[in-house]
């Protein structure tokens, strides 16, 4: 008899316990779950196949325990804001997207996120940028900084805030007209071009680069295109030379005019001195 009841109880666990699997297994996971990041704004994404459940994001860097970000628990959305969790180093992290029913109090289906490190993989927007003529063979490139998501002691980082030595910018310029483009790497926000050709117009685009990156994410996105103006009118060193021609010519005139009075004069005296009296 008593091993009649234990089967039967046998039975109930591994009924109750296949119901119970089963419906774990029919809980929709989060599917494609990424990362999006510019400017170190730093969000998860994921797809959702029902919108009748909610969604617990967990996070955590290399090395560290996991911790539950608090602005996403429970959410209804298939994106979560993990900007200020995130620190602004050289750190990857991992995310896991939890699927949550409310009546269930077993372990829930989950979806664990490829590594991310947003000091590695954070895209960075277009810098900002200013060309002013020296001369007439030279300009100067001042570039601005785009500001970040993150802040240290209420103090908005900007990204040289957060890559310090690593940043470096591309400079691309090219004369109006010509195919041939001139790329230079400087890591001064306000830089010297030279040896531009006088009189003619050039137009330049700027970007961040950081070296220290892979090579998929170190070039940010190009700045809007700027141009110089074309020297109008007569080139400078033209009207030096016209005149300078012209600066002889008057000096041959009045000499050879000089001269000329002279001798007449010379010749009027010498007429009238061999007159007769």
């Amino acid at each position: 008899m008593a091993t009649v009841k234990t089967l039967l109880w046998l039975g109930l666990f591994l009924s109750a316990f296949g119901i119970t699997t089963a419906d774990v297994n029919s809980v929709p996971r989060a599917q494609n779950v990424h990362w999006v990041s510019l400017d170190f704004t730093t969000h998860l994404r994921w797809s959702v196949t029902s919108s009748d459940y909610t969604y617990t994001v967990r996070f955590s860097g290399e090395g560290a325990n996991w911790e539950e970000s608090p602005n996403c628990i429970q959410i209804s959305a298939s994106e979560c804001d993990l900007t200020q969790s995130l620190k602004a180093s050289d750190r990857a992290y991992s995310a896991d997207v939890l699927t949550e029913i409310t009546d269930m109090d077993y372990e829930l289906p989950h979806t664990y996120s490829s590594k991310f490190n947003p000091y590695r993989e954070s895209n960075i927007s277009a810098v900002g940028f200013t060309v002013e003529p020296l001369d007439h063979r030279r300009v100067i490139v001042n570039i601005t900084d785009p500001l970040t998501s993150i802040y240290d002691r209420q103090k908005q980082l900007s990204i040289r805030d957060i890559f310090k030595k690593d940043l470096n910018y591309k400079i691309s310029y090219y004369k109006s007209g010509s195919t041939g483009k001139r790329d230079v790497i400087s890591n001064s926000s306000m830089t010297q071009i030279q040896g531009l050709d006088e009189g003619e117009s050039y137009c330049f685009m700027v970007a961040a680069f950081i070296i220290s990156r892979p090579k998929a994410t170190q070039q940010g996105s190009w700045s809007m295109q700027q141009c110089t103006e074309r020297a109008s009118g007569i080139p400078l060193g033209l009207i030096v030379v016209a005149g300078f021609i012209m600066l002889t010519v008057l000096i041959v005139i009045v000499t050879v005019t000089v001269l000329c009075c002279r001798q007449r004069n010379k010749t009027l005296q010498t007429s009238q001195s061999s007159a007769p009296v």
